[in-house]
């Protein structure tokens, strides 16, 4: 095999040798460069984002009062100045209830206004809009409304959300949870779907599990199941405001009744400025106090 070598003038080397010295330089600049450039790659950490800490909401235990011990707490709320609490009805615990009733706060005795048939449904959240109460079921897919100050049970509607947990307004809309990340927002009269809230629970590494509900000041607060946590969630962008452990409650439940299960329960009472606190099967349900202004 021959091998031709091809011959180049004298200029057009010197001008080739010149050129490479220039290219050497680029790339030495491009290098030199490059190592004082932060290595941001797609699919990497290298650049670390780093989210503002979450804002602690620190609270103060007001007044203690008495709680039933068989109720299953599944909703809770003030309407007219009475304390409102609805129950499922676990098949493990048969002294439980699927009920919605007024509480008696000096015994803690429930005063019951309409019950479900525990062996087909099992009550979860309530609220109260227009004069009418709503009242979510477990797992049927269904939803009972009742005349709020009869109890008179005006009819039924359906949901697409496999589960119904938690439910609360704004006073324009029904809000409710399905123990999921998101939050259904009803129209008040059809019950029909409006639009879902994403809530950023990834962003602190959080449960998704939102439970029950309730709407104060312009926040929604959700109880994260099997948490003693309840979390503050700014409506118009699904960011957590801030977060409110209630360990110390829990234990203070747990201690008087070891039967004591989930927290679960907060509602407001917007005329005289009180926040109650329970749980399910706790023996006592909880005054406090906290800040409530918009951030």
């Amino acid at each position: 095999m021959k091998f031709s070598v091809k011959k180049y003038p004298r200029k057009s080397l010197e001008s080739a040798a010149k050129n490479s010295q220039i290219f050497l330089l680029l790339l030495l600049t491009i290098f030199l460069v490059g190592c004082n450039t932060p290595d941001v790659k797609k699919g990497t950490d290298v650049i670390a984002v780093t989210e503002p800490p979450l804002a602690i909401i620190n609270y103060t235990l007001s007044e203690t009062f008495p709680h039933d011990t068989t109720c299953f707490t599944e909703g809770l709320l003030v309407h007219e100045g009475k304390l409102f609490e609805s129950s499922g009805a676990p098949d493990n615990l048969p002294k439980t209830r699927s009920y919605v009733g007024i509480v008696n706060l000096k015994t803690g005795k429930i005063d019951i206004k309409a019950e479900l048939d525990r062996k087909t449904y099992f009550g979860e959240g309530i609220a109260i809009l227009n004069n009418k109460l709503f009242q979510l079921t477990y797992q049927n897919q269904t939803g009972f409304i009742y005349d709020a100050s009869t109890f008179k049970n005006l009819g039924q509607f359906t949901y697409k959300n496999k589960e119904g947990w938690g439910l609360t307004t704004d006073g324009k809309f029904l809000i409710m949870s399905d123990g999921t990340g998101e939050l259904t927002y009803l129209d008040a009269t059809t019950q029909s779907f409006v639009k879902t809230l994403s809530v950023n629970t990834d962003m602190y590494d959080m449960p998704d599990q939102l439970n029950e509900l309730e709407y104060i000041n312009g926040f929604i607060y959700a109880n994260v199941w099997r948490t003693n946590n309840i979390i503050k969630i700014n409506p118009a962008n699904g960011k957590i405001a801030g977060i409110l452990d209630l360990s110390a409650l829990m234990a203070k439940a747990k201690s008087k009744h070891p039967n004591s299960l989930e927290m679960n329960g907060i509602a407001y009472d917007s005329v005289a400025k009180k926040i109650y606190i329970s749980g399910k099967m706790w023996p006592e349900t909880y005054q406090i106090q906290f800040e409530i202004n918009n951030p």
